[in-house]
């Protein structure tokens, strides 16, 4: 039997942590971007710019078993997410009907900024979705490309990746951030090691013939209020002063369930904010 292969679109943090999941799984990986050099050794490169809508000359001859499309926008206004998430997308089918090519199930990696609850309230897969801003906005329009592309597709909504490099809440702890107590602002949050854990698992479930839903949500076990996470690792850092600033106000709060991927059989290897921040803070992750 023949490896299983996939082409990893973005291969950057999340997509290159797949990439080496599935590299040690037995996988056949491909990653394209801008950068080749950058990517995980064991993958093959593919050197292209999204933006562009020729395809790459180094495109697979052989249709990847599967796409996972994990871009980040590398400019943040509505015109770069436009780009990224609606027009890339877009330019990647194309290349993929110019060849023939139908994978067998595309990964579409999306956020959970699709969603504009802000009262606490617990929401899964099925929660409406009417955001506000321009970032939730397009990246529900790419969503609708994905799962209307004519490839079986999922979308997983990842929600506050956090990780090793991704360390911008502990930098504000260490200058003393100031959160709004009541009411409490929830927040969600997944290691970026999970976060491409549930992309390599989704991919698997499939390959062994389970059927997949159209959306995941892809965020650990407790969603917790700001200022119980800011107090938590105050403590642990061992962090005493405050800021003198005025008291930060954050819009947004809801609480993400993964029920959805739980019943499928993943678990997340970092339950909630305390035991990927610890990895983090004691170098194990």
């Amino acid at each position: 039997m023949s490896l299983p292969s996939v082409l990893i679109v973005g291969c950057g943090d999340v997509g290159g942590r797949l990439a080496r999941q599935l590299l040690a799984s037995g996988w056949a990986v491909s990653g394209l971007r801008r950068n080749t050099g950058a990517l995980p050794e064991g993958v093959t490169g593919i050197k292209a710019d999204l933006e562009q809508g020729q395809c790459p000359a180094d495109w697979p001859v052989v249709a990847p078993d599967y796409l996972v499309y994990s871009v980040a926008a590398s400019q943040h206004d509505e015109p770069g997410y436009r780009s990224a998430y609606v027009e890339g997308l877009r330019n990647v089918l194309g290349w993929l009907a110019e060849r023939g090519q139908k994978p067998r199930r595309l990964l579409f990696v999306s956020s959970s900024s699709v969603f504009a609850q802000q009262g606490g309230e617990w929401i899964d897969e099925t929660a409406e979705t009417a955001p506000r801003e321009y970032s939730g906005r397009v990246m529900l329009e790419a969503e609708r490309l994905a799962l209307q592309s004519g490839v079986p597709a999922s979308v997983v909504r990842l929600t506050g990746i956090y990780g090793p490099g991704r360390e911008w809440l502990l930098s504000q702890v260490r200058q003393g951030y100031r959160v709004t107590e009541e009411p409490p602002l929830y927040g969600n949050r997944i290691h970026a090691e999970d976060a491409a854990g549930l992309l390599a698992f989704l991919l698997q479930a499939d390959r062994d013939g389970r059927a997949l839903e159209n959306c995941y949500i892809g965020v650990d076990d407790a969603p917790a209020p700001l200022a119980e996470v800011v107090a938590w690792l105050r403590e642990y850092m061992g962090v005493t002063e405050w800021s003198e600033e005025q008291r930060v106000r954050r819009t947004g709060s809801k609480r993400c369930s993964n029920a959805r991927a739980r019943a499928l059989g993943w678990t997340p290897a970092f339950a909630s904010y305390r035991e990927g921040y610890a990895a983090i803070l004691e170098g194990r992750g």
